[in-house]
C-alpha cells in the first residue's frame, strides 16, 4: 500500500443497537421535535416522544406476527416519515430491514424479496402492492403486507393502522416486550440488507449490522459539526444507505428533521422549512446551477452583467478565504454589494438559514462546489459506499477542499493499493454479501480492507481524492488511459443546459460522448433561439442546439490532454431515466447500459 490516512476516535462507547440509540434519545429529550411532515396543506410535527410511542407499538406489532430476531421485514416505499418509523421499528424488534426503492421493477423486486428471505413487507400503495400480487406465487415466505396508503384486502395486506392495534394489544399484555427484543439485539446483529441497484449485474444484499449504524452516529456527533439547533431537509431515498446515515446522526444528535420526498416541492418547501443543513446528490447542484445561470443568460442586459461581476468578485474572495488570504478591504466593499445584489437571492432560495449542503453517492465537479462557495453557499462533498454504510470521509465547515471527499470519519482507515485502488476499513464496514460468499472475499480481504473500486490518492492533509471507478477507467487503442468522469464532470460544470455526458472510447483510437439535455433548462435557451413549443426530442436534436453543445465541447477540450479530447458526440432525443434502467435510484449513470442501448449511434461516430 502506497499511503494510508486514518483520523482518530472515541467512537468506542456506543448503544449497543440502533434501537438502543432511539431509546437513549427519547429519554434524553422528549418533547423536542424530532420529524415533520406535510399534511394537508401545511406540516405537522411528532416529538421524539411520540416517535418512541409509534416505534414501540408497531415493533410490538411485528413481534405479533412472529418476527424473529434478524429475520428480514422489507420496506417498499418512497421517503416520507412513515418509512423512517417502519424502519426503527424493524430494528427495534430484532428484526433488519430489507430496503426496496419504490421504482424498482416487479421482477427485481420478487428476487429482492426472495434473496433476502423477507417475511414481513411495508408496502406504499396499491402501485407497489400490485408488484408483489404479480409475483405472490413466488413469495410464498411473505406472511403479511403492511401498506401506508394503499387498499387492504383483509387478510394478506392490511393497514398501518391494523400493524398498531396488534402492537397494542401486545403491550397491554407484555408491556416490556419490545424493551426486552431491543435488550437483546448486539452489535452483531444483522440490521439492514440494502441491496445494491449495481451499474452492471442483478444487485447484491449488502449486509449491515447495528453496529454499523450506531457507529456512523457516534461518529457524525463526535465532530461536533451538527446539534440540537440544527434542522435537516430530507428528501433523499430513504432506501439509499446515505439517507440511513442521516437517520442515525439524526438519533444521535437530536436535531429535527423535515422529510417529504417528493423531489417538485423541494425549493418550495426549502423556503417553507428553512433548514440549516441538507444531504443531496450532485445532480441536484448541478440542476440549481444550470437553471440559476440560464435564467441570468435569459435575462441579459445589465442585470447579466451584474450576475457575472457579481461572481467574479465571489470567486475571488472564495479563493483568497480558502487560501488562507485576508480579503482586501476594496474587493470586501464589492462583495458586499454583490452579496446583497445577487447571492442572498440565491441563499433565499434555499430558506436563507442553510449552514452547508452534503453531497454524496456520486462525484461533484469542484467548479460546481466553487461556483456555490463564491455564492455564499457551502457544499460538502462526502464518500462512501453502500459497504461502508455511505459514510467514510466527508468535508467540514472547518477544513474542506473542493475535489475531495475529505478527510476519514473517526475511527475509519483509509490506504490506496499500489494499482491506486482506494481501500477502506472501519466499523462502517459490512459483514459481507448476503448469500454471496465468493464475492465478499473478493471484497473483503484477510486484514478488513474493503477494496473499494474506486481509484483516488491521499494528499499530505490526509484529504482523500476519488479520480474515477477503477472498471469505468479505459485505454484508447493509442495506449492512453483517460479516467471519463473527470471530463464527464468538468462539461457539466460548463454548459449549463447539460443533464448527462457520457465519455466513450475504450480500444478506440479517439474519445466521443453521448449528451443529454436538461428538459427544464432547455426551454429558456428554446426560447431564445426561436424553438419555443416545439417537442422537446425536436429542439435538442436540432443544427442550434448541436452548434451550442460543441461550442461547449470546444471550451472542454481546450482544458484537456490531447488522447482525452472528445472528437465527435451525439445529443439523444431524450434524458436519461431511472424508469429506463439507465440511471440508479441514487442517480448515478449506468454506463454499461448506456452504451449498450446506444451501440449503433456510438460505433457510427468511429465510420468515415
Amino acid at each position: 500500500m502506497e499511503a494510508s490516512t486514518q483520523t482518530p476516535s472515541a467512537v468506542g462507547t456506543r448503544p449497543s443497537s440502533v434501537g438502543r440509540m432511539l431509546f437513549d434519545r427519547v429519554s434524553q429529550t422528549p418533547e423536542r421535535e424530532a420529524l415533520r411532515y406535510p399534511a394537508g396543506a401545511g406540516w405537522e410535527s411528532l416529538t421524539w416522544a411520540e416517535v418512541g410511542e409509534r416505534v414501540t407499538e408497531l415493533a410490538a406489532g411485528l413481534l405479533a406476527l412472529g418476527v424473529e430476531p434478524e429475520e428480514r421485514v422489507a420496506i417498499a416505499a418512497g421517503t416520507r416519515h412513515e418509512w423512517a418509523i417502519a424502519d426503527l421499528a424493524v430494528m427495534c424488534a430484532g428484526a433488519a430491514t430489507t430496503t426496496i426503492y419504490p421504482s424498482t421493477l416487479s421482477a427485481e423486486v420478487a428476487y429482492i424479496l426472495s434473496d433476502s428471505g423477507s417475511r414481513v413487507v411495508f408496502a406504499e400503495d396499491d402501485e407497489q402492492i400490485a408488484k408483489l400480487r404479480e409475483h405472490r406465487d413466488e413469495l410464498g415466505e411473505i406472511r403479511k403486507v403492511i401498506t401506508f396508503d394503499g387498499t387492504p384486502d383483509g387478510d394478506w395486506v392490511i393497514p398501518l393502522a391494523e400493524l398498531e392495534q396488534l402492537g397494542a394489544q401486545l403491550l397491554a399484555d407484555r408491556p416490556d416486550v419490545v424493551r426486552q427484543r431491543t435488550e437483546a439485539t448486539t452489535g452483531d446483529s444483522l440490521a439492514t440488507v440494502i441491496y445494491t441497484s449495481g451499474t452492471t449485474g442483478p444487485p447484491k444484499g449488502v449486509r449491515l449490522r447495528h453496529s454499523a449504524w450506531t457507529y456512523e452516529g457516534a461518529a457524525v456527533a463526535e465532530q461536533r459539526v451538527l446539534s440540537l439547533d440544527d434542522v435537516q431537509y430530507f428528501w433523499l431515498p430513504m432506501a439509499h444507505a446515505f439517507g440511513k446515515v442521516l437517520m442515525c446522526a439524526q438519533l444521535a444528535v437530536g436535531f429535527p428533521t423535515a422529510i417529504d420526498g417528493r423531489i417538485d416541492r423541494l425549493v418550495d418547501n426549502l423556503a417553507v422549512v428553512r433548514p440549516t443543513f441538507m444531504g443531496a446528490a450532485p445532480r441536484i447542484f448541478e440542476k440549481v446551477h444550470g437553471r440559476i445561470v440560464t435564467m441570468a443568460a435569459s435575462e441579459g442586459g445589465l442585470k447579466k452583467k451584474l450576475f457575472d461581476w457579481a461572481f467574479a468578485v465571489g470567486l475571488q474572495v472564495s479563493r483568497t478565504r480558502r487560501a488562507g488570504g485576508r480579503v482586501p478591504p476594496r474587493l470586501a466593499v464589492s462583495h458586499r454589494i454583490a452579496d446583497a445584489l445577487v447571492f442572498a437571492k440565491i441563499r433565499a432560495r434555499f430558506g436563507g438559514r442553510v449552514r452547508f449542503f452534503l453531497s454524496g453517492s456520486a462525484p461533484l465537479d469542484p467548479e460546481i462546489a466553487e461556483w456555490f462557495h463564491a455564492a455564499g453557499v457551502l457544499v460538502l462533498e462526502g464518500y462512501g459506499l453502500t459497504e461502508t454504510s455511505a459514510g467514510s470521509a466527508v468535508n467540514r465547515p472547518d477544513a474542506y477542499k473542493f475535489g475531495t471527499v475529505g478527510l476519514p470519519f473517526p475511527g475509519t482507515e483509509f490506504s490506496v493499493a499500489e494499482d491506486g485502488e482506494i481501500l477502506v476499513r472501519g466499523p462502517g464496514v459490512m459483514s459481507g454479501y448476503h448469500h454471496r460468499d465468493d464475492e465478499t472475499v473478493n471484497a473483503l480481504d484477510a486484514d478488513g480492507w474493503l477494496h473499494t473500486g474506486d481509484i483516488g490518492e491521499i494528499d499530505q492533509d490526509g484529504f482523500i481524492r476519488i479520480t474515477d471507478r477503477k472498471k469505468d477507467l479505459f485505454k484508447t487503442s493509442g495506449g492512453k488511459y483517460v479516467a471519463p468522469s473527470a471530463v464527464e464532470g468538468r462539461f457539466k460544470a460548463l454548459c449549463p443546459y447539460a443533464s448527462q455526458f457520457l465519455v466513450h472510447g475504450p480500444g478506440r483510437n479517439y474519445c466521443t460522448a453521448l449528451v443529454t439535455l436538461d428538459e427544464d433548462a432547455i426551454g429558456g435557451w428554446a426560447r431564445d433561439n426561436g424553438l419555443a413549443g416545439r417537442p422537446y426530442a425536436e429542439i435538442v436534436t436540432s443544427e442550434a442546439a448541436r452548434a451550442m453543445v460543441q461550442g461547449y465541447v470546444d471550451e472542454l477540450n481546450a482544458g484537456l490532454n490531447r488522447w482525452e479530447t472528445i472528437k465527435n458526440f451525439v445529443v439523444l432525443p431524450r434524458d436519461l431515466s431511472i424508469e429506463a434502467g439507465e440511471l440508479t435510484p441514487s442517480l448515478k449513470v449506468k454506463r454499461r447500459v448506456v452504451e449498450q442501448n446506444n451501440q449503433a449511434t456510438l460505433d457510427a461516430m468511429y465510420q468515415g
